[in-house]
């Protein structure tokens, strides 16, 4: 998806510090628009759940059903939109996977859910746990005090995902089946035991934004601690505001009976 909607220009800063630039595409937007709007459904909700309420429901109340998880505020559909796109942009770019879609266990669809933004896994060929902290801002304007409040973020905990956010994740993964239950207990043993080194824990900071401070991303970037490695992404949309409404209404709208 990105690559057909964004030009991406990554710039290595220092050793394992990374810099994404992203910048639409001249119609890139409408090329991957119906994608996209199957990929923020999904983040709310199973796709074959929403189809199953299609065939048994139809799309009206289909469409109600689905309303009731996406949120209706700007500031909510902001920041959930950044952390849906960091994910899906973590995943398309990196190794680690985002093994769970949290926004479809949040208590209230206006309500921010506590810990991490979004957190990564990935098991390497020496079966070395590795993890990935995340976090996301989204607005009209990123500025520098907006990018500090991430990096404390991500700092805190001496750099380790919160154990809420493990553990939250572990439990999704051990209601599975298969390798996901087992990778769900070793997420669960690594609140206990603390065992993944710092070397083994990407830091990463997504903004999405109108505009931003100069030099915001690369000034942060370039004072990040050296036990980490640090990717920073900046996604520029030019009319941030706009696009975030547009996807959302669309997004709720499953068509017509």
């Amino acid at each position: 998806m990105f690559d057909d909607w964004c030009e991406i220009d990554e710039s290595p800063q220092e050793e394992k510090k990374t810099l994404f630039l992203l910048d639409e595409k001249e119609h890139g937007r409408n090329a991957v628009k119906e994608q996209l709007i199957q990929q923020i459904r999904s983040h709310y909700d199973d796709l074959k759940l929403i189809t199953e309420d299609i065939e048994r429901l139809g799309f009206r109340r289909a469409s109600a059903i689905l309303k009731e998880r996406l949120p209706t505020t700007a500031k909510a559909r902001s920041g959930e939109m950044g952390e849906i796109l960091a994910a899906e942009f973590v995943e398309f770019q990196t190794g680690f996977r985002i093994p769970v879609r949290r926004l479809r266990y949040k208590d209230g669809r206006e309500m921010a859910l506590r810990g991490d933004d979004f957190l990564g896994v990935h098991v390497d060929d020496r079966d070395n746990l590795l993890l990935l902290k995340g976090e996301s801002k989204s607005g009209r304007k990123v500025s520098n005090a907006v990018v500090a409040d991430a990096r404390q973020k991500l700092s805190g905990e001496n750099g380790r995902p919160t154990p809420i956010s493990l553990l939250f994740v572990a439990d999704r993964l051990l209601e599975a089946e298969g390798h996901d239950r087992e990778l769900g207990r070793r997420i669960r043993n690594e609140v206990a035991f603390k065992t993944v080194q710092s070397r083994r824990i990407t830091h990463v900071l997504f903004t999405l934004w109108a505009r931003i401070t100069g030099g915001a991303l690369e000034n942060d970037l370039e004072k990040a601690d050296e036990k980490h490695a640090h990717i920073s992404v900046g996604f520029h949309v030019s009319d941030h505001p706009n696009f975030i409404a547009d996807i959302y209404e669309e997004a709720g709208n499953l068509g017509d009976d």
